[in-house]
Parts: structure tokens; sequence; C-alpha cells
């Protein structure tokens, strides 16, 4: 299989077949982000070949002439392959919608039963489309895609150069929402800085509860030695938030959010994994956290997120 670097994909998407369509990130430019600083270069896409030879590689796993046989022998039925392919890479969705498109029928040449393929986003890769475009990858099954838009706290998102505005993720989605593509938001807590975890939690819901995501999945700023953001905290323009204000950031934004929708705190730079539906499961979700601000100390959770190698 032709991997690049670290492979990233979100907790929910452990189940699909991964395949590379891309290598790095188009923007680059996050203050926080080291995930692709292992590459060699900024962004690269992967060539339809290695593509289709992976495709090729996943279909002859467990379907090859010796594992049929061996299935046949044990009197087990040949694997029906995957329903789900997701497309590795910071965001494959920037693409050109006919290299999608064709990746769609490769899929489909080697797992025809595959139903939906999702991907990493950026809001401005959706912006970069038009609103047929997007019609025809959701005809071409792209479904489910995951956009990491951190936050909609806009003051955040101007100081780490994220590259768009709250006003944006509502205006993007909606078109997502018209073509038919359902979409998953990444929130990341403590990206606001010391002293603004709540506030922050409070603009994203009233963002985040104008749009449809289907799931938020909330991770916690870990920084890193090597990231712009770091260099920023050695000069004095920003700080920090505590481990216990980002715990009670994510409480607001679970407190706050208006829509019917998963929220899952899943990934290694969570202390601790919740999972719920809201509206259904807000107090729980609330009891839980509230549990973990009350029994761990700061310097419990401290320790936590200075031993995390990533993320």
């Amino acid at each position: 299989m032709h991997f690049t670097g670290t492979i990233w994909r979100p907790p929910y998407e452990s189940g699909s077949l991964l395949i590379e369509a891309t290598a790095g990130c188009t923007h680059h430019r996050c203050k926080f982000c080291t995930l692709y600083d292992d590459l060699p270069f900024p962004f690269r896409m992967s060539p339809l070949e290695d593509i289709e030879a992976d495709l090729q590689e996943a279909q002859l796993y467990q379907n090859g002439p010796l594992e049929r046989l061996g299935l046949r022998m044990q009197g087990l039925s040949a694997p029906e392959g995957p329903r789900r392919v997701f497309l590795t890479g910071a965001n494959p969705f920037v693409l050109k919608t006919g290299r999608l498109e064709r990746i769609a029928e490769l899929v489909r040449t080697y797992f025809p039963r595959c139903e939906t393929i999702g991907c990493f986003a950026r809001v401005t890769d959706v912006a970069g489309k038009t609103d047929e475009e997007l019609r025809r990858l959701a005809r071409a099954g792209y479904d489910g895609i995951t956009i990491g838009v951190e936050t909609g706290d806009g003051e955040a998102l101007a100081f780490m150069d994220k590259g768009y505005a709250p006003e944006d993720i509502i205006t993007q989605t909606r078109r997502l929402d018209g073509a038919g593509m359902g979409y998953h938001f990444f929130y990341l807590a403590g990206i606001a800085g010391a002293g603004r975890g709540v506030e922050s939690a409070v603009r994203s819901a009233e963002i985040f509860s104008r749009t449809h995501p289907r799931r938020v999945g909330s991770s916690m700023l870990t920084v890193f030695p090597e990231s712009r953001l770091y260099r920023e905290i050695r000069a004095g323009n920003w700080r920090e938030a505590g481990e216990k204000e980002k715990l009670e950031e994510v409480r607001t934004l679970v407190e706050r959010l208006d829509i019917p929708v998963t929220f899952a705190a899943l990934g290694a730079s969570n202390a601790v994994n919740l999972e719920g539906r809201l509206p259904e499961d807000r107090e729980a979700l609330l009891s839980a956290l509230d549990g973990v601000i009350s029994r761990y100390s700061e310097a419990e959770l401290r320790q936590y997120r200075e031993a995390l190698p990533h993320l």
C-alpha cells in the first residue's frame, strides 16, 4: 500500500478501508498543527496508478486464490469487501471534482458493494466547488466528510490562521446540505487560549447550531515545540489554557449545542473518552465531564497532556 508518513483518520472511520489520495495539507499554516511536519513536502496528490494499485491490493486481501481456498475449507463465505472507503490526507476534498469522481469510479470497480466515500476537508475546499460539483460528488458517493472547523470563534480562527471566518462555516455547510452530502465537525478545545475557553464554546455553539453536522468530535489542543503556536507562546503573544479550563469549554459546548447531533470525545488527545447523542444524552455527558473535572487535579491532567507523543 502507498502510505506516506503518519496516517491520520477519525476514530469513527476505524472500520473503513483507508486509501491515500493525497499527502500533506494545501493550507499548511495553522499555528497549532504539526501533523504533517514529517513529510518532505507540503502537499502531494497520489498518482491514480498508485490509488488503483492499492485498491487492487486491498481487493486481493483475503480474496486471493489461496485465501479463498482456505475459507472454503473452513466452510466460510468470501468477504464482501468494505462498505465504506476513507481517503487519507489532510484535505483530499480539495482535489478537482473530476479527479474525485475518477477515484470513486476506481473504488466501485474493485469494491462494487462500497456505499460511501469519506475524507477530510477544509471549509475552503467546499467553497472552491460549485453547487453542481457538490451534487455530482454526492451522487458519486461522497458522504460523511470530516471538516476540521476547530471552533466557531472568529478571534481564535483568525489568530490560528485557519483561513476562514465563522460565517463561512455556515455558508459552506448549507451548500453541502443542499447537495445532499453529510458532514462531521472536528472541534479543538483550547484553541482560544487561556481565559477564553467558555466564551469560545458559547460562540461555537451559536455557529454550529445553525448547521447540521451528523457528529461533533471534540479533541483537546496539545502544543508541541515544533509548532508556530509554541513560538507565539514564547514571544508572549498567547497563553495556553489549563486542562480543567479545556474541560469546562467542552462542557459548555455540550450544554449549549441546540441541534440533534452525536457528540464524541474519542481521540487520544482527550484524557477521558465519552460519546452520546444530543439532546437525549446531554445530562449524562455533562455528568461525566463534571466527574472528570472534580476527580482529577490539574497536575494529573497536565501529566497526561505532556506524555502525548503527537496530536
